[in-house]
């Protein structure tokens, strides 16, 4: 199969370790093409946890067993456990017997509590997952652990991605910096609540599971919960945050304290980085589009709108064959179900106006579309001109390619 490359992007950056956690990987056969599929991170001493799950009734097994486990009045976790390649999901009993046969593999040899481990699956739906592989390498993984490998990490939990997604920040508060690494998968079925994607951030910082948990559920609505490439939500998405205390500072227990806001502001900032890493890898995207809502009465509204244009087939065709055809664009804002006022709206493609007060530029020419659209980052500007309220949804185009890949992606 011919897929197409991704809209531009960063390399892999060099992640720092993070105190607290090891993680080894191997390939157990789950993936076709014989590549990594399975990764384990460790965690010593067990680490503050928090989680966010697709809202697709249909639920992978370890989805459900990480949300059972969240439920542990400890609100810790020993270990993370994730393969790619099977999706262990509407494997109906049979599936949770497997997840919970791996669980106690890895509690066994990790010499842990077997509810404090938590996993993750990614890949076909429907298929049984293979326990022989796993089962195998687990605790020849185990011996392999160490701190730093990131990158490895990141291409083990990979699908369809054309690219490994990771990045960190580092977090200045008082004399005790903290670091926070992230990495993620996800390159279709993706749109909220959440998308086909997984990611799992790490950070050394003192934070009660409570209040990591308040953390997380904020930075999702700018983030992960704000990009779309197919309108379609997985089974299986997962997002775990881990907190291992080591950094030394003061331990957060208030998401509301001053002191808590410098890591908000990085978790913030770095999951919305990994959001937009996956919509760049979007199946067969070709570019990678902002549509930025203003003027709306509220930000869920203003949501709501840019949502129904970044989904769009229409709009997002009209991208893909640089097509300034800024008709469908009005449309989808008509049809998102938030009351406007037509008379009102503006729209311009980048910097280029060409709708203000509901109707065309008079100096507006298809030719100047045309050379937007032909660029790599499309930024649709839509204002409502009914408030103050702003949001923004990253999206992509829709190619032939994606519809090569999901034509050949089968059971």
């Amino acid at each position: 199969m011919d897929t197409p490359m991704a809209v531009a992007h960063s390399p892999f950056p060099d992640l720092p370790t993070v105190p607290g956690f090891r993680l080894a990987t191997a390939a157990v056969g789950l993936k076709q093409n014989g590549a990594s599929d399975l990764l384990l991170v460790a965690m010593d001493p067990p680490a503050s946890v928090a989680g966010v799950f697709t809202r697709n009734q249909v639920v992978a097994a370890p989805v459900t067993v990480c949300r059972q486990r969240l439920a542990n009045p400890a609100g810790t976790a020993s270990a993370l456990l994730v393969n790619a390649g099977n999706a262990n999901a509407a494997t109906g009993e049979q599936g949770m017997r497997d997840a919970l046969t791996l669980s106690r593999c890895v509690a066994e040899t990790l010499r842990i509590e077997d509810a404090s481990l938590f996993m993750a699956s990614t890949g076909v739906i429907g298929v049984p997952l293979p326990l022989e592989g796993p089962l195998q390498a687990i605790p020849h993984l185990a011996t392999q652990l160490q701190p730093g490998a990131w990158s490895a990490a990141a291409q083990a939990i990979m699908t369809t991605d054309t690219f490994a997604k990771g990045g960190f920040r580092t977090v200045h508060s008082g004399d005790h910096p903290t670091v926070l690494v992230g990495i993620a998968k996800g390159s279709g079925m993706i749109h909220p609540d959440l998308a086909t994607m997984l990611a799992f951030l790490f950070t050394d910082a003192a934070v009660s599971p409570s209040t990591l948990q308040t953390l997380l559920d904020r930075a999702m609505a700018e983030s992960f919960n704000s990009i779309t490439v197919d309108g379609d939500t997985s089974t299986n998405d997962t997002v775990l945050a881990f907190a291992s205390g080591l950094s030394g500072a003061p331990r957060l227990e208030d998401p509301d304290a001053p002191q808590a806001q410098p890591l908000a502001r990085a978790l913030n900032s770095l999951c919305q980085e990994l959001a937009q890493a996956i919509v760049r890898d979007g199946e067969g995207a070709s570019k990678f589009i902002h549509v930025c809502v203003t003027g709306a009465r509220t930000s869920a509204e203003a949501k709501q709108v840019a949502m129904a244009v970044a989904k769009s087939p229409l709009v997002k065709t009209a991208c893909a064959g640089s097509d300034p055809n800024w008709g469908r664009i009005l449309a989808a804002i008509g049809y998102a179900g938030v009351p406007i006022e037509a008379g009102r709206l503006s729209l311009a493609l980048g910097d280029l106006a060409v709708v203000e007060r509901g109707e065309r530029v008079p100096h507006y020419t298809r030719a100047q579309g045309v050379a937007v659209m032909q660029q790599e980052e499309i930024r649709l500007r839509i204002d409502l001109g009914l408030g103050h309220a702003t949001h923004t949804v990253w999206s992509c185009d829709l190619t032939h390619g994606y519809v090569t890949i999901n034509a050949e992606y089968h059971t």
